[in-house]
């Protein structure tokens, strides 16, 4: 077996709508050894991977797959499921998978989900690997398989707290985009987009993010407003440490001024050697320290954000709680197996790791490792509560006094952040803080207010109530009247979606919107083009939307992209197919036009159920496609006695189509039984007074999609009038050159259709005696029948052929496609005087310039379209 081909589809794809990945497997000879002709296979994978038995595969119930296997499936469909449940079994818990045959004997797609790029990956060829040495007789130590995964799982996941918010999101509709591989998220998209990092927000304030970091400042500006906290100093040098702590009086805390997690902090010290030990360690961290009152009591995390207390947890430091028969380090990993322990903050809870600082309290309290506490005996490891070094939680929401949530929310704000964590040590947290000063029970005080404090204490407590404590965050960034998401548009279909994507962000400019625009030939940002080349695909898409100054994207999507990687954008508010026709047929799996159909229909599939699918209703293909759209369905045509349209501008629906009359044709916009006469379209300059039929049919499916956002009638007129297909406005798109003695045309047409449509305009332009000259060569991975039918179109239709040479022949041999363009064009009714041959592509299009005569029409179809463009504009006859 072989992997021919890894795809991975961070967005909706041809294959399924969540984030998958492709392997194209080819098995070989077991093509003809499904797994009941291999002896031993399905019990020895099932040793490996007994949890493999509860996959219901296609009968639905636990062990379904375990009988497809033993009643006999393929070894591609093996890989599919171990891909999955290797997943799974390293903490990154994915359920979907499918195994379909390729036109190719043997040779198999291998779909399945995940949720971390890396990990899928790796675990598509982990199976891989697995499956191929298992069945060749082989063995496969598949435990540090997983072990190394669940590493990775670790090293690439988000966190708890970052997860927490993600999840709201998602519930929320609001759409996000991971920033790094850290947990830089944003949420939302284009304008109304919002960033998170772990829990610090877009709102939250440097200065502010600054003061929680340095405790001493912390602590001054809450005592001076009258906030309780415990009295203390900062010190730089040892000598210090003894002085200070005897002027506090003992108990103390030392602490790094700007530590963090706990790290470096001691409590409850009641000796100058304790002192002494703590400040050598609080120096690591940091090179100032603090050293405090200790305040009894228990320590309590107390959640604020914006101007509420959102969740109250009382932190427990790591403990194990004896049973007279374990030492105390056998009870530590016996606590460490629980599945929701994981390294730093990948999982619920942190494994206990035992350190110096472990060693030295259990010492300080008469215990070794070894020890055997007695039955229920409380043994704990840690003086400081944090769940970084193996901590757990107890909700106490719903006990905290009124008192101390006042005074959290006002520590907070003295601080000036949006979301903190307060760390709030009190006897009894349903008692004031201030009673608990004034009656002499121990105290109370703040002694931490935490930046980017932590969520999963309080989304996963070891006891009590779980919080959604994401959901006021996203409030908070995402008020009811503050939409997450820009209109988007997603453009398709075999022609004319460039042009059509360019007028409908011409139109949208006019109506004083801020347009992302991703096209063959860039991607432009408020008209501006900010990166060159085929920008069609998602990487493009996202681009645009995480500009922060876009309020509407609109998206040429090609078939490339969307077989590459899917789309960039989860969901679009109008998705517009055009046509579909027999370009780029046998790349990328896509043979037939039916698939080539359901690879654009894709657009019109993800349109929310708020939107719009524009269809062209001349194109039974595209028409076709309505029933898989969950918004509302505009079409448009150039008939607009067309009786799919009719009936569906009866039954109420939106339309968009050409009325012939006296004066020329008119496009109209029904809507149910409102009609608008919106324009003539000899006024559009892109038509050229109406000859160019298919510049018509990308006007009519712009106005339904600007009419489908809601654009007014007099933004898409002076829209449409003021739009033309000048280099600028539209590079290679039907720009016409005249120098006053012949025309030129530029053109990027490189299809049947794209081809036909300039034959056919120059047959309406062209005067008689003149003569039409095309300068034309055929892009190398189009069929051999495809390319011959080029040339045969522009064999009947001009009056000389300049062939010339794409520089990338893609996979042709030199003067490949010349032939079969040539054979095409004397097919085509040319005589091979009428024929030449110029490979260089701006040579050959100087010596089209300079056989021109008066009135000549010259059509370069141009590969360089600036290089062309700008020797066309700057020739003058020698």
């Amino acid at each position: 077996m072989k992997i021919l081909e890894m795809r991975v589809y961070r967005g909706p794809s041809y294959w399924g709508y969540r984030p998958l990945i492709r392997m194209v497997l080819d098995i070989g000879e077991y093509e003809d050894k499904p797994t009941t002709a291999l002896p031993g296979f399905t019990d020895a994978l099932l040793a490996q991977i007994p949890t493999l038995s509860t996959h219901t595969c296609s009968y639905g119930v636990e062990g379904g797959f375990v009988r497809r296997m033993r009643e006999g499936t393929w070894l591609g469909h093996v890989v599919e499921h171990v891909a999955i449940e290797l997943q799974g079994l390293a903490g990154s818990v994915v359920k979907h998978g499918k195994t379909r045959g390729t036109e190719r004997p043997g040779v198999y797609n291998v779909i399945f989900d995940y949720l971390e790029e890396e990990v899928g990956k790796r675990a598509g060829q982990t199976a891989f690997t697995i499956v191929n040495t298992l069945a060749a007789g082989g063995t496969y130590d598949v435990q540090s398989e997983v072990e190394d995964l669940a590493r990775l799982v670790d090293e690439m996941a988000l966190g708890p707290s970052t997860q927490s918010l993600v999840d709201e999101a998602k519930r929320r509709d609001i759409p996000y985009i991971r920033l790094n591989q850290e947990s830089l998220i944003q949420l939302g998209w284009g304008m109304y987009q919002q960033r998170i990092q772990a829990t610090v927000s877009s709102a939250t304030r440097h200065i502010a993010v600054s003061i929680a970091s340095d405790k001493e400042l912390t602590k001054q500006l809450l005592h001076n407003v009258g906030i309780p906290v415990p009295r203390g100093r900062t010190i730089r040098y040892e000598d210090e440490a003894i002085a200070v702590a005897n002027e506090i009086g003992y108990p103390v805390v030392v602490k790094p001024l700007d530590g963090n997690h706990g790290r470096g902090i001691s409590v409850n010290l009641v000796n100058a050697e304790q002192v002494l030990a703590a400040f050598s360690l609080a120096k690591e961290i940091s090179r100032f320290v603090i050293i405090e009152k200790y305040i009894p009591g228990r320590d309590h995390r107390v959640l604020v954000i914006g101007d509420q207390v959102v969740a109250v947890a009382e932190r427990v430091p790591a403990n194990v709680i004896g049973d007279g028969r374990h030492t105390i380090s056998e009870l530590v990993d016996m606590v460490n197996l629980d599945p929701r322990r994981g390294v730093a903050h990948e999982k619920v809870l942190t494994r206990i790791q035992i350190d110096q600082l472990v060693l030295d309290l259990l010492e300080r309290n008469g215990y070794t490792l070894q020890s055997v506490p007695a039955a229920d005996e409380q043994v704990f490891l840690r003086t400081t509560a944090n769940m970084s070094t193996g901590g757990t939680s107890i909700d106490r929401t719903e006990d905290i006094h009124y008192d101390n949530m006042e005074v959290a929310i006002r520590a907070v704000k003295v601080i000036g952040l949006d979301i903190g964590g307060v760390d709030m040590v009190i006897p009894d947290i349903s008692c004031s803080i201030y009673d608990a000063v004034e009656n002499g029970r121990g105290g109370g005080a703040i002694v931490e207010v935490n930046a980017a404090p932590g969520f999963r204490m309080h989304v996963h407590p070891g006891e009590g109530k779980a919080r959604n404590v994401a959901r006021p965050v996203l409030d908070m960034l995402f008020p009811p009247t503050v939409p997450a998401r820009i209109p988007l548009v997603a453009i398709t279909g075999t022609n004319g979606k460039t042009t059509t994507t360019r007028m409908v962000a011409h139109i949208l400019k006019m109506a004083g919107k801020k347009v992302g625009m991703t096209t063959t030939d860039g991607i432009y940002i408020d008209g501006k083009q900010l990166l060159h080349g085929d920008m069609t695909g998602p990487w493009s898409a996202r681009i645009v939307l995480r500009d922060p100054t876009v309020d509407a994207a609109v998206l040429e999507t090609a078939r490339g992209g969307i077989l590459r990687e899917g789309l960039g954008f989860d969901r679009c508010n109008v998705g517009a197919v055009l046509n579909v026709s027999n370009d780029h047929l046998g790349l990328g799996g896509i043979n037939t036009l039916a698939e080539m159909a359901k690879v654009k229909s894709l657009v019109i599939e993800v349109t929310r159920r708020d939107g719009t699918g524009v269809l062209n209703a001349d194109d039974p293909l595209v028409a076709g496609m309505a029933h898989l759209c969950s918004g509302q369905i505009a079409y448009f045509s150039l008939n607009s006695k067309n009786p799919l349209v009719r009936k569906h501008v009866r039954d109420g629906g939106m339309a968009v189509v050409i009325e012939e009359g006296v004066n020329g044709d008119m496009i109209t916009i029904y809507h149910g039984e409102q009609r608008t006469a919106l324009l003539w379209t000899h006024l559009i300059p892109a038509t050229l007074d109406g000859m160019a039929r298919f510049n018509v049919a990308n006007c009519l499916a712009a106005v339904a999609v600007c009419q489908a956002l809601g654009v007014s009638i007099s933004d898409m007129r002076s829209g449409l009038q003021t739009f033309s297909t000048n280099f600028y406005l539209a590079p290679g798109r039907l720009n016409i050159y005249d120098n006053g003695e012949f025309k030129v045309i530029v053109d990027y047409g490189h299809n049947t259709v794209a081809i036909n449509n300039i034959a056919e305009l120059v047959g309406k332009m062209k005067r008689q005696g003149a003569k039409a000259v095309a300068v034309f060569s055929a892009a190398g991975d189009r069929r051999d029948e495809d390319i011959r039918t080029f040339g045969e179109i522009i064999g009947r239709s001009f009056d000389q052929l300049i062939i010339k040479e794409d520089k990338n022949r893609r996979g042709r041999k030199q003067g490949e496609s010349a032939e079969l363009v040539r054979a095409g064009a004397t097919q085509g009714g040319m005589s091979e005087a009428q024929i030449s041959e110029i490979p260089d592509e701006l040579e050959a299009s100087k010596a089209a310039l300079h056989s021109g005569s008066r009135d000549d029409i010259i059509v370069i179809f141009a590969d360089n379209v600036e290089a062309v463009s700008d020797l066309v504009a700057n020739w003058h006859r020698d």
